[in-house]
């Protein structure tokens, strides 16, 4: 009988009583965000209009490398963590390489992924603000279904747009957002000056995260006592999202071993980060030389053919503006199923970390992320969310390398969900009609080129 152990689980106790902020650890601290009127560097209180104080303190704290997860969080964390880190035996097999691959199960959650880490945080600190109303924007729809659920449990009023192509793409996810009672609205829609801008130029919109951005924020800022919140991109997110990696270290310690690659999807660095930092702090203060990998799509490749750039956060520059890696606000992605990875900009974390060489960034055509998902759910059961195979992907390129040189890596990449509700996208894959996109050089700079202009 095999003795060979395939999960490993930490004891509620276990569970991390703190998420780690790497800003305060890094040599090169990010530029901060800019006031976009006046060009000045924001202030805690500028953000209060927009997000819950805390949330607005965590955003622009640099000094603090631990931060207290309030118990009632924590709480709520323990109805799915620890999620299990896994060793991928069967993919090993399958592939027939020598690398030792695990991966850390966020599908586990009550709603399919890592976005929930966030989402509860998030809306409890504007519970305890007093806030009784919530906005917020979504690709895939895990951010929303995440909020919604959040919401539901604090018992505030959530309001979703969620990006018109995954609208009808994927419309269970939407029936789990209107199932925990938030009011979903595909974007661009008629309903904000925003996403009527939009459509008054191109009716046929099928929409962008970028332009679900400016909705839900307008709509923040002209509804009486609601806040915006966010599944990605900003500090604060990547920051809750740590609670993954930190109960990684302690599951692999576990295992007995010591990752020397670790890989993340990339749409704008929360599932990344949350995954990664924690062991990079290793890498800045202990010399570790860990190799980190964001797996982007290649129809939107921001931080491979990017530039880093103060860039708006969303399609109608309502937001500050952020020092990142990106392709122009007004980059519109190609229609592929990665939902959630279809933004056009970098987090800012994630962008200075990518500028000083700490880590790496591919980006994976989208045949190629279905077919590397199609051979982990033979190999370990587990059909994979089209974000996710991303990370796949990247994992099974780094292990292929292994088996050509024998060397017997370990690498670690994170499951960021599962993908049962985005079986129409397997469909169009077993059927031959998905497709992949290229990204022209030309429209590349031609929209660095309208950003250099906006900005000055």
């Amino acid at each position: 009988m095999s003795t060979k152990q395939k999960r490993y689980f930490l004891a509620e106790e276990d569970i991390p009583r703190q998420w780690y902020y790497i800003q305060a650890d890094m040599p090169n601290k990010p530029l901060p965000p800019l006031n976009p009127a006046t060009k000045q560097p924001m202030k805690e209180e500028d953000f209060y209009p927009l997000f819950a104080k805390e949330l607005a303190h965590q955003e622009l704290n640099t000094t603090d490398a631990w931060i207290d997860i309030p118990e009632e969080v924590r709480d709520l964390y323990k109805y799915y963590r620890s999620t299990p880190l896994v060793r991928a035996y069967g993919l090993e097999k399958a592939l027939g390489t020598p690398a030792h691959i695990y991966f850390k199960n966020e599908s586990v959650s009550p709603i399919g992924s890592h976005k929930l880490n966030s989402a509860l945080a998030q809306v409890y600190y504007c519970k305890q603000e007093g806030i009784t109303n919530v906005t917020t924007e979504t690709g895939a729809g895990q951010w929303g279904a995440a909020l919604s659920y959040a919401a539901r449990v604090f018992g505030i009023e959530a309001a979703v747009y969620q990006v018109k192509i995954s609208y009808e793409q994927k419309p269970y996810r939407r029936s789990i957002m209107q199932t925990f009672g938030a009011q979903v609205t595909p974007s661009p829609s008629m309903s904000t000056r925003a996403g009527k801008d939009v459509l008054t130029k191109d009716p046929m919109n099928q929409g962008s995260l970028g332009t679900a951005i400016s909705e839900a924020v307008e709509l923040a800022m002209t509804t009486p006592n609601c806040k915006y919140v966010l599944g990605s991109v900003l500090n604060h997110v990547a920051l809750h999202q740590t609670i993954i990696g930190l109960e990684a270290e302690k599951q692999m310690e576990m295992a007995g071993e010591y990752p020397d690659v670790v890989i993340g999807c990339f749409g704008g660095g929360s599932n990344f980060g949350g995954i990664s930092f924690p062991f990079m702090r290793h890498n800045i203060k202990d010399g570790k030389k860990t190799r980190f990998i964001a797996a982007e799509p290649a129809s939107c490749p921001k931080l491979t053919r990017g530039v880093f750039q103060y860039d708006f956060g969303d399609l109608s520059g309502l937001t500050p503006l952020l020092p990142m890696y990106t392709l122009g606000h007004n980059f519109m992605p190609a229609n592929i199923h990665a939902g959630g990875l279809r933004y056009h900009g970098a987090g800012v974390i994630i962008s200075q970390l990518l500028k000083d060489g700490y880590m790496e960034a591919v980006d994976i055509q989208q045949t190629e992320t279905f077919k590397s998902g199609l051979i982990f759910a033979k190999a370990e059961g587990i059909i994979p969310a089209p974000e996710s195979c991303h990370a796949i992907a990247a994992a099974i390129r780094e292990a292929e390398k292994c088996k050509e040189t024998g060397e017997e890596k370990v690498i670690l990449f994170n499951l960021s969900g599962h993908g049962l509700i985005d079986m129409s996208a397997y469909d169009q894959y077993l059927s031959g009609s998905l497709h992949d996109y290229e990204v022209s050089d030309e429209d590349v700079q031609k929209n660095v080129s309208e950003l250099e202009q906006i900005i000055k």
